[in-house]
């Protein structure tokens, strides 16, 4: 199909050229057309002849899911390694008496991951010489799913009595269960248990307590919460093989029946796969049998099965001659920052695995794209990102009528696109930032398709104005669902007004750039987006004032102003309802005042005594940037005492959902507002605002702040820790150089700091300088309860950072591991 939709778009954009012979060559088109009908008319009628010589018939699938595969209790020792310590500790839990005086059988659980071996170390444990003569009865039971009762029943029967009994009732079953164990010695095997079901379990355990002290169930199963409900005495937590250990298990299967010269020559290719196996025993055996035929020719020829593929290459490994073979290949994936002979290697594939869909060459040494790229007609998505030594691309590029995707981002020797590009009319994602693109080409209005534009540059004269688009061409692109435009000041006022922004309704993200503060307040007018717009920033622009359109924008949910330096008075912003993110950078505001809340006509407003108007400022803001703002000197509202209520005054709440506020390089700031002090912050980033240190730290000199303030168990910057609290004050001292400071209530720690964190933040040097030791101190919190939410916990430092460990997630008590920081240490100060 891609074919033909490719020739017959061919013909659409070259319909204008008329060649005598065109009649001839429809009749051409149209015999290879009925050649191919033909080919696969053929094919088909021989699956078929095939299908009726093998007695091939339709298979419907069950809608009920197929029963797990029966374990019993028979093992190959010869088969079985790594597992030598497991085996000795299973079988001294089984011979072990009984841990509980109150009760006569004790569970013990193998839990672990599918395919780790937990079914085998149950079988070498059942079938032990000093087992077998411990137990007077030994009964293995595979359970898996469902959990049926009465099949358990009847197969403890079974094995203790040699027959089952005609009975279909539990409430029959179980007092033969019963009075069979009754003053024996029994092992109970319970292999593969998923239920969680405590009452399933409850119903047949009863029955099984008339046995003998001494008597143990084994259970097997995956999941932590069964062994939990099942009341599990002896938990034992199975781990992965160890990598010589899963080469021996594939060796075994794979090189049984190879001679000695076969397994010299296929052992480095073996272990190879072995190692994927990742500690599971069952990998390594199934992968074993699969390579049972392994050899160089199978090796050789399966990759002419492959459909996916992903290579890293380098100056070693070059790319592989047998690529080639891959005829059927759909996606291609190479990482290579090194390999020299790519480039040629490009060559090969774009001629001969025509049926790629995607190529992914991110970061890759390439020059220039073959111009034989366009034999790949199937291409949906190139990715060529980060290719920084790629000059051109071909214009024969512009042949791939089916290409969606191409992203040239950080190309920086990349100048200009393909002149033809407006031929790509299934485009839907053109991505060009930090490329060293100068300019768009002509015909980019036929792209009517683009979803994506990231950066469209705007020419301002020159060499290349012949060859480039004006701001009239974005007029057709209605899809369009986020666009940057960029050089803004070479645009023409009449082209941007033909560009029709406000017109494009999914129109969701815009970046306006101007150049060197470029002020053309008309420019900007006529550039109005929609009013559905969610993201807008505005970058150099040189206005004194903010377009009129902006406070339209009920919708927006964040907003940048960066480097409008001659920007002074800031808009009644709060007409934005729905702003939840506001970044303000290097404008030349000197002061945030009741303007820029837009409550100044609200104070002056005539308001009758008894009457209270009630006023809610920023209502969704939580992020608040404020950097680079040289000659800010004054933010209004220290004095005002929000929420305060009396019969004459105003009402006013001040962003109450602000939760992170950063500020940097503001020197001349004296104070902070009292409803920023007010507010339910969670992050607190100060940098180089000195008036600020002045008034709430100390004198010595300091580089950064960052300070935190939790409620219960939150994460921020990657730490999660859980607090009681929240300060109900705030503490600001620049004079440590520090990158983290954490307050806890009232300034007090806690007796031990715990911290369990994806990625701490703060360098480990600064706590052991302070504490007064290189060494951590490791203390086990046997009694302790894991704080809701926790996944890694930090166990302890060495020379490279911090060593991580994973706990379990599901449990909510279990012995745990922490850092004793500050383990004497009474509050921050001190600890500080």
């Amino acid at each position: 199909m891609d074919e033909e939709n490719t020739r017959s778009l061919k013909k659409t954009r070259c319909s204008f050229m008329r060649s005598p012979c065109s009649c001839l060559n429809k009749g051409v088109r149209r015999r290879d057309i009925a050649l191919k009908i033909k080919a696969v008319s053929e094919k088909l009628d021989e699956i078929a002849k095939e299908k009726a010589m093998y007695g091939f018939e339709l298979y419907k699938a069950a809608d009920h899911e197929l029963p797990r595969l029966s374990s019993t209790s028979l093992v190959d020792d010869s088969s079985v390694c790594g597992r030598d310590d497991e085996k000795k500790i299973v079988v001294s839990k089984l011979l072990a008496e009984s841990s509980q005086e109150a009760r006569n059988v004790d569970v013990i659980s193998l839990v672990g991951l599918g395919g780790i071996g937990k079914t085998t170390l149950a079988q070498l444990a059942f079938n032990d010489a000093e087992v077998t003569a411990h137990f007077e009865k030994k009964i293995w039971v595979c359970v898996s799913e469902p959990f049926d009762e009465v099949r358990i029943a009847k197969a403890i029967l079974e094995q203790l009595e040699g027959s089952t009994p005609d009975l279909v009732e539990l409430q029959s079953l179980l007092p033969k269960v019963s009075q069979s164990i009754n003053r024996k010695r029994v092992l109970l095997v319970l292999d593969d248990v998923w239920t969680e079901n405590r009452r399933q379990w409850e119903q047949l355990q009863p029955s099984l307590t008339s046995c003998a002290r001494g008597s143990k169930i084994l259970v097997t199963t995956r999941k932590d919460t069964v062994a939990t409900m099942m009341g599990t005495n002896h938990r034992i937590d199975i781990e992965t093989l160890s990598d010589d250990a899963c080469r021996s298990i594939f060796n075994h299967v794979a090189f049984l029946e190879r001679s000695e010269d076969e397994r010299e020559r296929l052992t480095v290719i073996g272990n190879k796969i072995a190692d994927k196996c990742k500690g599971l025993p069952l990998a390594a055996k199934v992968l074993g049998v699969d390579d049972n035929n392994l050899g160089e020719a199978t090796v050789e020829t399966s990759i002419g099965r492959v459909r996916h593929l992903s290579m890293i290459l380098s100056r070693e490994t070059s790319f592989p001659s047998s690529i080639h073979r891959a005829k059927g290949l759909r996606s291609l994936l190479i990482d290579s920052s090194g390999d020299p002979w790519l480039g040629a290697a490009l060559l090969d594939v774009m001629k001969q695995l025509t049926c790629i869909r995607s190529l992914h060459l991110s970061r890759s040494s390439i020059k220039e794209i073959p111009k034989e790229v366009r034999k790949l007609i199937h291409l949906r998505h190139l990715n060529l990102e980060g290719c920084r030594e790629l000059v051109s691309l071909p214009e024969t590029m512009c042949d791939l009528c089916n290409l969606q995707s191409l992203d040239v981002n950080w190309c920086r020797s990349l100048k200009e696109l393909p002149l033809a590009i407006g031929k790509l009319i299934n485009l839907r994602h053109l991505c060009i930032n930090r490329s060293g693109v100068a300019f768009m080409p002509k015909g980019i209005e036929r792209l009517t398709c683009l979803r994506t534009l990231d950066w469209f540059i705007v020419c301002g004269g020159g060499e290349n104005e012949s060859k480039a688009a004006n701001l009239r061409e974005l007029k057709n692109l209605d899809h369009i669902g986020r666009l940057v435009i960029a050089n803004l000041q070479g645009g023409d006022i009449e082209d941007a007004a033909e560009a029709q922004l406000k017109n494009k309704k999914r129109l969701l993200c815009l970046e306006l750039k101007f150049e060197h503060n470029h002020d053309d307040n008309n420019l900007i007018e006529v550039l109005q987006p929609p009013s559905d717009l969610e993201r807008l920033s505005i970058w150099n622009y040189g206005g004194i004032v903010l377009p009129n359109w902006m406070m339209a924008l009920t919708r927006l949910q964040e907003l940048g102003l960066d480097q409008c330096k001659n920007l002074k008075v800031l808009s009644p912003l709060v007409r934005l309802p729905n702003l939840e993110s506001l970044t303000l950078c290097w404008l030349g505001v000197r002061r945030l005042d009741a303007g820029f809340l837009g409550i100044e006509e609200v104070e002056n407003a005539n308001i009758n005594e008894g009457e209270i108007a009630r006023v809610t400022v920023f209502p969704k803001l939580k992020t608040l940037e404020i950097s680079r703002l040289y000659k800010l000197e004054e933010w209004d509202g220290i004095e005002r005492r929000v929420g305060e209520e009396d019969a004459t005054t105003t009402s006013i709440f001040i962003m109450p959902q602000l939760q992170k506020l950063k500020m940097h390089h503001c020197p001349l700031l004296r104070a902070l507002p009292d409803y920023v002090l007010a507010a339910p912050l969670q992050v607190l980033e100060v940098e180089h605002c000195h008036n600020l240190r002045k008034r709430y730290g100390k004198e010595e000199k300091g580089t950064m702040l960052i300070l935190f303030y939790f409620t219960g168990v939150v994460e921020a910057n990657g730490v999660v820790i859980a607090i009681e609290k929240k300060l109900p004050s705030i503490l600001v001292d620049e004079s440590l150089n520090l990158s983290l400071v954490i307050w806890f209530q009232n300034g007090l720690l806690l007796n031990h700091m715990y911290f369990v964190a994806v990625e701490l933040v703060l360098t480990f040097e600064f706590w052991f300088g302070k504490v007064g030791s290189k060494q951590n101190n490791i203390i086990d919190c046997t009694r302790g309860v894991r704080p809701f939410g926790v996944s890694l916990l930090v166990s302890g430092f060495d020379d490279k950072g911090l060593r991580q460990y994973q706990v379990d997630r599901s449990s909510s008590y279990f012995s745990w591991k922490a850092s004793a920081m500050g383990e004497n240490v009474s509050n921050a100060k001190t600890f500080l």
